[in-house]
């Protein structure tokens, strides 16, 4: 079975999750036939009897807005932008992420707005369902007039131009057309414009970014649930009726996933010695809270830009119109991009505060969780690495969003660097994975030191499984291949999490 993309329904974050995780293919609703067709021949007409200046269809781009164009040259002018704008550098962008910027480009184009001819869309239709995935680079854009640069790359080649991964290996895109007999793309007027204005690059960055936050989130809780019971912490903040009173959404579910999880357990039904835990396992519904309350707000920004017509000029059939406007500015991407990364951040800053309490010989737990410290370092290390990454991130936690460069000769005076608002935000993603790996692998340790008691049938069932992956470390070993088990243990389970 294959998805529709009909502009006539709301795109979400979960129709995206679906179709990643079923790798299920993707095709045109008759509805969007219509409003590409139409809107090509809308435009063809226009651009035939009307041969006034119109920007970026018989003019130059940019501070070159002035500069009209000769008839006979307009679909070189497009061919020319697509590859002159192709200035990518550094790292390739994961092909995952490509991917989306593949479907989020088509849905955008279907709208009807942007002039493109079906032929144009139903190539990157093809692209797509056949993992034929442009290689971008994540470095070169802005984020406005949109993503320049690599939606360039990511459209060389429909032009035959550029390269392309397919069937795990790097190829020439004219050679995978050759072999796979289509044929390059002649862009018509406006189309290249078309192609390249957009979000596409950091939305698909944004939606990459939620999905991993979702999981992140319920990880999050989980793991500190694990560490909780390992440090014989006490579940009074956890109580419902202490959340009703500052009733924040995440704050309230946080506290209820605790108690939920946390239900049976030996350990946390046994008196306890201390009054009070640190903050770090005290405050958890409040700091894990927010960070959820976050989510779905930048969930909704997201989800209204992944629904939206993000390209320039803006072709209005119905009232005649092509307007230059601004619907490519990355703003408000950029500004709940750096939102969402501070707030991840905080998850990994308040995870490794437990780990660093469960290594500190503090209630009944031995020196760096092994029973022979001095002989034996033990968890010493590990801490270090997740106080490493936590120190990076407060790093990369700097807002992009508060800069701005100007561009074009002036033309492009306010830009919104929402790019590097999401490419920074992805690796503060994955920092805090591999953060919350280190506080699993600790939690999971001390939680041994309490045995005979048992946690909860949840608990014992994960640390159960988690023991398949990461064995209890009785001397001193190899650890980095115990840190890389425990990560991969969270990102195969994560699905299962989830759901």
């Amino acid at each position: 079975m294959k998805f529709t993309i009909d502009t006539n329904k709301a795109f979400t974050l979960s129709d995206i999750r679906q179709i990643i995780t079923n790798n299920t293919q993707i095709e045109l609703s008759a509805s969007s036939i219509k409003n590409i067709n139409d809107c090509r021949a809308y435009l063809d007409e226009k651009v035939k009897k009307h041969p006034e200046p119109i920007y970026g269809i018989n003019t130059g781009f940019g501070s070159l807005c002035n500069v009209s164009i000769a008839e006979n040259e307009i679909e070189k002018l497009q061919e020319n932008l697509v590859m002159s704008h192709a200035c990518g550098m550094g790292e390739e962008v994961p092909k995952e992420i490509v991917k989306l910027m593949l479907l989020l480009k088509i849905r955008a184009l279907c709208y009807g707005k942007s002039g493109v001819q079906l032929i144009t869309v139903e190539r990157l239709l093809f692209f797509y369902n056949n993992d034929i995935l442009p290689v971008v680079y994540q470095l070169g854009s802005l984020g406005a007039s949109g993503d320049l640069s690599p939606l360039a790359h990511l459209c060389l080649p429909l032009l035959g131009m550029g390269e392309v991964n397919y069937e795990g290996k790097r190829h020439n895109a004219s050679d995978v057309l050759k072999k796979l007999n289509v044929s390059p793309i002649k862009l018509k007027s406006k189309e290249g414009l078309a192609l390249l204005n957009g979000t596409q690059f950091m939305s698909a960055y944004g939606v990459q970014c939620l999905l991993k936050s979702e999981e992140l989130n319920i990880w999050a809780d989980t793991i500190g649930a694990i560490s909780l019971e390992a440090f014989d912490g006490r579940i009074d903040p956890f109580k419902e009726h202490l959340h009703t009173i500052r009733p924040h959404r995440g704050q309230l579910q946080t506290s209820e996933f605790f108690r939920k999880i946390l239900s049976g357990s030996e350990i946390v039904a046994k008196s306890k010695q201390h009054v009070q835990d640190p903050y770090s396992f005290r405050c958890i519904p409040q700091v894990h809270g927010a960070t959820k309350d976050t989510y779905n707000y930048v969930k909704s920004v997201i989800e209204t830009e992944i629904n939206s017509v993000t390209d320039n000029p803006t072709v209005f059939p119905e009232s005649d119109e092509v307007i230059s406007g601004g619907n490519f500015h990355g703003q408000p991407l950029a500004l709940v991009l750096d939102f969402l990364c501070i707030a991840i951040a905080e998850l990994a800053n308040i995870s490794e505060r437990r780990t660093y309490q469960l290594i500190s010989g503090l209630r009944n737990l031995p020196a760096f969780l092994v029973a022979k410290p001095g002989l034996d370092s033990g968890f010493m290390i590990p801490q270090y690495t997740a106080a490493s990454i936590v120190s990076q991130n407060k790093q990369l936690c700097t807002p992009a969003s508060a800069d701005s460069i100007v561009s074009s000769n002036g033309q492009e005076d306010h830009v919104s660097m929402g790019a590097n608002a999401a490419t920074k935000c992805f690796k503060v993603i994955e920092n805090t994975q591999r953060v919350l790996a280190i506080e699993l692998m600790n939690a999971s340790q001390a939680l041994e030191f309490r045995r005979p008691l048992k946690s909860s049938t949840f608990i014992e069932q994960l640390i159960s499984d988690y023991r398949k992956e990461v064995k209890f470390v009785e001397n001193d070993k190899i650890m980095y291949k115990e840190l890389d088990a425990s990560l991969n243990f969270i990102k195969q389970k994560a699905p299962s999490i989830i759901n």
